[in-house]
């Protein structure tokens, strides 16, 4: 793996689950293999934020990239990229020593976007009344996608409401969820007022 810095990091972890995870087919949190998250989670903790998500994708090369999501512990996903920065070198540098992971790895080290990750079962708790877009493992109610409102979540249970129709999925079927941000008339002036300030 190489970060900003250009070192190369070697990763090695074994297990079905591991090549699972690597094949991409598993996003939610519990679905970080273990040894993967004992390394990463103390240094994200260690600077005040969760960890949310880890995914191995492909960087279209020879090298792959290992994205890192954490948030602060307020859950408003405002952390600053400093301080992303400052996690990326220092799990860069844990991973490093425990010569973690096979093969060549860029790490990308963010906090979430507007359309916001779904990993944990308290994302889902916050995200209850804001819209949603889930996949899970297998059909539900025969269908494995849901786009729609998020009525709640209780008892490891994500009641949706999708075209009128109401849903109950549970959570250890879900394979990857993102909340839909809703751009509201104040996203609109304050992007309006952005673009006078630069006329002047």
């Amino acid at each position: 793996m190489s970060d900003e810095s250009g070192r190369a990091v070697r990763f090695l972890f074994f297990g079905a689950a591991l090549a699972e995870w690597q094949r991409g087919r598993r996003r939610v949190y519990r679905d970080i293999p273990e040894d993967l998250r004992r390394l990463i989670e103390p240094v994200v903790e260690q600077h005040g934020c969760e960890l949310v998500d880890v995914e191995n994708a492909s960087g279209g090369g020879r090298s792959g990239v290992l994205r890192i999501t954490v948030d602060r512990k307020e859950g408003d996903g405002r952390v600053a990229v400093e301080r992303c920065a400052e996690i990326s070198r220092e799990v860069g540098t844990v991973l490093d020593a425990h010569d973690a992971m096979p093969g060549s790895y860029n790490l990308q080290v963010s906090s979430p976007g507007l359309d916001r990750l779904l990993s944990r079962e308290k994302d889902f708790a916050a995200a209850c009344g804001q819209e949603v877009k889930l996949k899970t493992r297998r059909p539900v109610g025969g269908r494995r996608r849901f786009k729609g409102r998020l009525l709640g979540f209780d008892g490891g249970i994500a009641a949706l409401l999708v075209d009128g129709q109401q849903f109950e999925v549970p959570f250890e079927e879900i394979e990857k969820a993102n909340s839909l941000y809703q751009f509201s008339r104040a996203d609109f002036a304050s992007e309006a007022a952005k673009s006078d300030g630069k006329k002047r």
